[in-house]
């Protein structure tokens, strides 16, 4: 049987924290195994106990979420956090990067693209509000001015992620790609939100067409 994904939620407000709780114990799969409502009481249960990963917010009274996290991940260097805030500012994102957080969701997304996200960060993707995204592909352009190579998100595809956007331009479902590639459907599921936001698309169908009209994918993954 296969564990739950253990969390820590690290939330000052009680209503919210609470609310939040109930939502993602009744997640299959999920299980909040600790709560705080400071940074320094969640660095305090982080080695008290094995979790896969901390779900923490920002606003945070005491050393703050930002300190928290960079805290965290010095105790902790393979402990996913997902960041949780109101409102979305610029220096925001440069922080929680430098931080090492693993993703960033605004309060108020559908619960089912929290549980989404979540679950991304805990197999090892990142996860950033799309604001965020955009604002890191900017960042990424002023960094590398190269004029000879032209950066777009398209060229940021991985190879893994290449290889499950020439089945989806094949028509594979996320079912038949976890069979094809070995992999786990959930696994699978990652890959295609990660693809979707790296071109912008709203669905499969859009990251379909748009890698057979681009070449997204070496002809060697079409065959």
């Amino acid at each position: 049987m296969k564990l739950p994904l253990r969390i820590l939620l690290v939330e000052d407000d009680e209503l919210f924290r609470l609310g939040l709780a109930t939502r993602l114990q009744q997640e299959q799969g999920l299980e909040v195994t600790a709560e705080a409502e400071d940074g320094e009481t969640a660095l305090e249960l982080i080695g008290d106990r094995p979790l896969n990963l901390v779900l923490l917010d920002v606003g945070l009274p005491g050393i703050g979420g930002i300190e928290a996290c960079r805290q965290i991940k010095q105790q902790q260097p393979n402990l996913p956090v997902l960041a949780l805030t109101s409102h979305f500012q610029k220096p925001l994102i440069a922080r929680l990067i430098e931080a090492k957080a693993q993703g960033y969701c605004l309060k108020g997304i559908p619960a089912e693209s929290l549980i989404l996200a979540i679950r991304s960060v805990a197999a090892g993707a990142s996860w950033w509000d799309s604001t965020a995204t955009q604002e890191i592909y900017a960042a990424f352009q002023a960094a590398h001015p190269t004029p000879t190579l032209e950066q777009s998100p398209e060229s940021l595809l991985t190879r893994r992620e290449q290889e499950i956007l020439a089945l989806v331009a094949k028509g594979q479902s996320n079912q038949e790609i976890a069979k094809i590639l070995y992999i786990a459907p959930g696994t699978v599921r990652v890959h295609v939100h990660t693809i979707l936001q790296k071109l912008d698309v709203r669905d499969r169908t859009q990251a379909a067409v748009l890698a057979l009209q681009k070449g997204l994918v070496a002809s060697d993954f079409l065959k």
